[in-house]
């Protein structure tokens, strides 16, 4: 007994299980040794066993497109968001309002109360005059809009995820400030990419280079891309805020208030009253508002001959001028008391006229911000370099709210391809230019329209013989090699790039394009850190000029981004927003 006791039993040496190892019959081998102190062993698990929510909150990046109106917001990779937040009155309601709820008190008669000033302002996210602006407000505002979308949309939790701001060229510095501040500070992202919105509108088109006319809110902005890079940028008052004004006034002037036309001096007048509601004003604007199609703007060869006139009998000719015209009847609740107008469907069309085109004015009428869309698409294609332009007018893209007005595109396109074969692209136009080419003696002697092809080459002529061919140029056909063969193999197979001609394309939309281009990790110029950002803020940022873009790009591209693996000191830039 005191033999077995001494000896340590195989099956109960804790050491001898945990080693693994293989025993001897007789006790040898490395499970023979002492018992050792239990201890707990290390365990190595494979990130590919990880949290599958870990795993999402590094992969997934949030698009941000921010408007004037509304935000877009949604997952990197989708083709369309998943959430479209408006602002309006009711958002901004604390908890406990039930005005809407109580006897005589409905939320459509809070326009009355807050005047005439705040009629379309509380619809707005920011304005672009930030004299007056409450950034204070914007960032309530923006907050509660992005809390709403991942909740209730998106349904998100608090962990911090990278984002993309997908935002407009010329957003002031104030508000680029109050939105990073916003989403560093109470969202927490780690890491925010700034790009544009009319590069991102050109990648969601399929193309590298087109002409954006983005129907803004404020303004109508035409940006020309050239091979992902913004070349020059026009803009013009005309927008969505205007077109909402002359709405209103043709219903006012239908309800017999003080309306009508609406006229130059328009904006030098005092406010004028509001009548109805701007939420039923927008609907019916959205439904009902139209855009002509002029005969005269078709821009089509052999437009100017005359139509040919079909043959019908007097009876009938004399019944189709006496027909009426259509009419629409349109219901009003916002008013007091609700009541109905009827119009016309040429009325409708007059607040699409007056706002994007005002042809019963010159043009030497209109300053430079706020010329008629035609002429300032024309205007801007004039100071764009002409290999810039022939790739451009080839790629013609209409984006924005006001863009889906029922035939406004095509009446802006049509009047464009006019202008086109009126004045070519000679930016000197007038009388005296006219003179000028109708005049044949100013002409210089010698000259000869370029369509009539290339100077012939006159014939040599000998005394005793027959005409000779000149030595130079060479016979083509004799010098015909393999080399130019491949050559015109391959012009024959390549696909040619449409460019010279007006044409206009379908894009998908901003947010389409940067969800595309963050899906397929390409780095953005304007990316910034969140320690850098509350270190130094706007004031830390660096022109792009004094930034080595090429050292940046060596860098890693893992989870933390380009600033993250960069040092404290590392120089960063807003890119464009960053000399607004």
């Amino acid at each position: 007994m005191a033999s077995t006791s001494g000896a340590s039993l195989a099956h109960r040496s804790v050491s001898n299980i945990r080693a693994g190892g293989v025993r001897s019959p007789g006790g040898s081998g490395a499970g023979a040794a002492g018992p050792s102190s239990p201890h707990t062993p290390l365990r190595t698990i494979s990130s590919t066993f990880g949290s599958p929510s870990s795993l999402r909150a590094e992969e997934d990046t949030i698009i941000i497109e921010l408007g004037a109106r509304k935000v877009q917001v949604g997952f990197a990779g989708d083709p369309v968001p998943k959430a479209v937040v408006t602002f309006g009155p009711e958002q901004q309601r604390r908890v406990g309002d039930f005005r809407a709820w109580q006897p005589g008190g409905h939320a459509d008669d809070d326009w009355r109360k807050r005047g005439d000033s705040a009629w379309g302002r509380d619809h707005e996210l920011w304005q672009l005059d930030v004299r007056g602006l409450d950034l204070g407000l914007v960032e309530d505002k923006l907050e509660r809009g992005l809390r709403e979308a991942f909740s209730k949309y998106l349904l998100m939790d608090s962990r911090p995820r990278k984002m993309t701001l997908v935002l407009p060229p010329a957003l002031p510095l104030p508000l680029l400030s109050t939105t990073l501040d916003t989403l560093f500070n109470r969202f927490q992202s780690p890491l925010i990419s700034l790009t544009s919105s009319a590069v991102m509108c050109v990648v969601g088109a399929g193309t590298r280079s087109a002409l954006i006319v983005d129907f803004g809110w404020a303004e109508t902005v035409v940006t020309s891309v050239y091979e992902y890079r913004e070349v020059h940028c026009s803009r013009s008052v005309r927008g969505g805020r205007m077109l909402m004004d002359r709405v209103h006034r043709l219903f006012a002037g239908a309800l017999g208030h003080e309306g009508g036309p609406p006229t130059k001096e328009d904006a030098k007048a005092k406010p004028q009253s509001r009548h109805l509601s701007f939420e039923e004003c927008e609907e019916i604007a959205t439904r009902m508002l139209w855009c002509k199609t002029t005969a005269s703007s078709s821009g089509r060869p052999g437009a100017s001959s005359l139509p040919t006139v079909a043959e019908q009998d007097e009876d009938q000719a004399a019944s189709s001028e006496q027909s009426a015209p259509a009419i629409a009847q349109i219901p009003l609740k916002s008013t007091t008391p609700p009541t109905t107008i009827t119009l016309s469907y040429d009325q409708l069309t007059e607040p699409c006229e007056s706002t994007f085109f005002e042809a019963q004015y010159s043009a030497t009428s209109w300053d430079d911000h706020e010329l008629p869309i035609s002429l300032l698409i024309y205007h801007h294609l004039l100071h764009l370099p002409m290999d810039v332009r022939a790739i451009c007018m080839s790629r013609l893209i209409f984006t924005g709210g006001c863009a889906n007005v029922l035939g406004l595109r095509k009446r802006i396109f049509n009047e464009v391809s006019q202008l086109i074969e009126t004045r070519g692209w000679d930016p000197v136009q007038g009388k005296g230019v006219e003179q000028l080419r109708a005049n044949t003696k100013l002409q210089r002697r010698g000259s000869r329209p370029a369509g009539d092809g290339p100077t012939p080459v006159p014939e040599m002529t000998s005394e005793d013989g027959p005409a000779v061919q000149p030595p130079w140029p060479p016979n083509p056909l004799a010098e015909f090699n393999n080399l130019e063969q491949e050559v015109q193999r391959y012009r024959e197979t390549a696909p040619l790039r449409v460019r010279g001609q007006l044409r206009a394309v379908e894009s998908l939309g901003a947010w389409s394009g940067a969800s595309l281009l963050t899906q397929l990790k390409v780095p953005a110029i304007a990316t910034i850190d969140r320690e850098l950002w509350l270190q130094h803020g706007a004031a830390g940022a660096s022109r792009p000029s004094d930034v080595d873009f090429k050292t940046q790009q060596r860098q890693s591209l893992g989870a933390g981004g380009l600033m993250r693996s960069a040092a404290a000191g590392t120089n960063w830039t807003l890119g464009a927003w960053g000399s607004s």
